[in-house]
């Protein structure tokens, strides 16, 4: 950003004037004194680690603060005019997607998956514009087409369950702008597409902030941040504890907190071995052959999202598989667990049948293959506290008795760096990054031979993103697990996997060690992934 462009955004009247913030639930207070202001055309980022506020901040811009929240502040504007307090208050129905649009960090349960795609972006232009019927179409074909979608009239005719990770995303993403708000509240929204449409997207929010959007940015990706951002606020334990401009927070922290989220960013790699001790000298545990996956989409020809794909993963072996949204990746994964049947070739689990095969003959076999899901919110009973999910990990189903499992519920808990108070709460009063720490636990808990990781640090800061990657690194290295990694980030996937597959059009069009991968790619589709990231690190 140019000196004179700052000079215009500091100039230019608050949209966004918070001041003296205090969120509590019960006894707990969640955001503790919070004051910032967001000025026209600005991107401000918060950042922090899970729990540290930064959602319950954001969302309280909205009366979202939750069920049970009490909010105070001394100042709560948007653009001069005074912010209710109460989420009961009325005048929230015209400012809600009209003159504040909200992107949701998950994509999969925002989005309701009896609706198709239209209607969900629909929404905000049927309730805050006077666009007929056939107007509201025609614009929510272009706002599909603005945010990156390919093919938008078919997109728009399918549901969310039909969409890849990154595709939910972005509908999300132009249902938020579908109101032209003035404030775009962007909670994690690059958390779940891979790094070239990550790219798209940042762009996207760039020229959004050109054009006039203020923006406040909730993320744990530093490196967005330091892209994006014009200034940055770091929160801890409900406090901002650091504020600055981007390139002088990042050159000069001030806080621990800071240089501690500085310091606990991924970096690729490309030392990784690319033959561990052991990985394919003995029968592979998991041996998936020539598995293809057909669907037909709405007003289409069918859809090939796997076509003849094939790896086999060993003891002890990290596989990662990448590729970018839509690539038939996660499709896959549901193949290797067998929660989808695939059209041709089979797969094989500890040496037995595992798909095509009956369930009943693969249901002892379940809890040695552990999944981290990518949407961990939407795996979970609601009405089921954390302790209660990780008992009936624990057991097999047999029982979701706390008190009877107490010992191994801590210890599960502590194993992925969360408190044993944890237990008593419910999915929805976690943070996105605790949440995603529970689906670690729940899959870690029946000691799993196979873990497979959807996209499983998608949702976390960088500080316990660092320390998940280092507990599944440890965890493959003492236990002999074998470990299918799918994610979209290059750096995470180098850090922590021995050989990495590439997927475009649904097949593995390329596998090879990490190091021969990054120094050498031989396919365009891993040229391309490679010089989406080296893009956005240069940016």
């Amino acid at each position: 950003m140019s000196a004179r462009a700052a000079t215009e955004v500091l100039s230019a009247h608050p949209v966004v004037e918070v001041d003296g913030l205090r969120v509590s639930f019960g006894d707990f207070e969640a955001v503790r004194g919070v004051s910032f202001e967001v000025r026209r055309s600005e991107c401000l980022a918060l950042v922090g680690e899970s729990g540290s506020g930064k959602s319950v901040t954001a969302r309280s811009l909205l009366g979202l603060s939750g069920d049970g929240a009490r909010v105070d502040a001394g100042v709560l504007r948007l653009d001069g005019d005074e912010l209710p307090t109460k989420s009961s208050d009325g005048a929230w129905r015209s400012i809600r997607g009209g003159r504040i649009g909200l992107v949701h960090q998950d994509a999969l349960v925002a989005l309701d998956p009896l609706r198709p795609v239209w209607r969900e972006v629909d929404d905000a232009l049927r309730l805050h514009s006077d666009l007929s019927r056939e107007a509201r179409r025609e614009r929510v074909l272009e706002l599909l087409e603005r945010v990156g979608l390919e093919h938008p009239a078919s997109i728009a005719r399918r549901r969310s369950g039909q969409l890849s990770g990154g595709q939910r995303q972005r509908v999300l993403i132009a249902a938020a702008l579908a109101g032209d708000p003035e404030l775009l509240i962007a909670d994690e929204p690059t958390s779940s597409v891979d790094q070239a449409v990550q790219a798209a997207l940042i762009a996207l929010f760039e020229t959004l902030k050109t054009d006039g959007m203020t923006i406040l940015f909730i993320t744990h990706d530093l490196g967005v941040v330091q892209r994006l951002a014009d200034r940055v606020a770091v929160m801890s334990e409900g406090l901002i504890v650091e504020t600055a401009p981007t390139e002088q927070l990042f050159r000069a922290p001030q806080h621990d907190i800071t240089r501690e989220l500085l310091a606990a960013q991924p970096k690729p790699t490309a030392d990784s071995s690319s033959d561990p001790a052991g990985a394919g000298a003995a029968r592979p545990l998991l041996d998936v052959r020539a598995v293809s996956r057909t669907f037909r989409a709405f007003g289409a020809a069918q859809v090939h999202a796997v076509r003849k794909a094939s790896f086999s993963l060993g003891r002890g072996e990290t596989l990662g598989i990448v590729g970018s949204s839509g690539s038939g990746k996660s499709t896959l994964a549901r193949i290797a667990l067998g929660l989808e049947r695939p059209d041709a070739g089979s797969v094989t689990f500890l040496g037995e049948a595992w798909s095509p095969a009956p369930e009943r003959s693969r249901r002892s076999r379940r809890p040695r293959l552990g999944y981290v899901p990518q949407d961990a919110l939407s795996s979970f009973d609601p009405r089921r506290t954390t302790g209660e999910i990780l008992a009936d990990a624990l057991t097999a189903g047999r029982s979701s008795s706390v008190r009877a499992n107490r010992a191994a519920i801590e210890a599960a808990l502590e194993q992925v760096g969360l408190d044993a108070s944890i237990a008593g709460l419910r999915p929805l009063h976690l943070s996105g990054g605790q949440r995603q720490r529970v689906a670690i636990a729940r899959a870690l808990a029946p000691q799993p031979e196979v873990l497979l990781c959807d996209e499983p640090v998608s949702s976390l800061d960088v500080t316990v993103q660092a320390q998940v990657l280092t507990l599944i690194q440890r965890l493959v290295d003492e236990l002999g697990l074998a470990c299918l990694f799918i994610s979209h980030d290059l750096a995470v996937v180098a850090q922590l996997s021995d050989r990495v597959a590439v997927m475009s059009g649904g097949e593995l069009v390329e596998t090879a060690p990490v190091a021969e991968l990054f120094s050498a790619p031989k396919h365009p589709a891993s040229r391309a992934l490679l010089e989406a990231r080296k893009s956005l690190e240069e940016r």
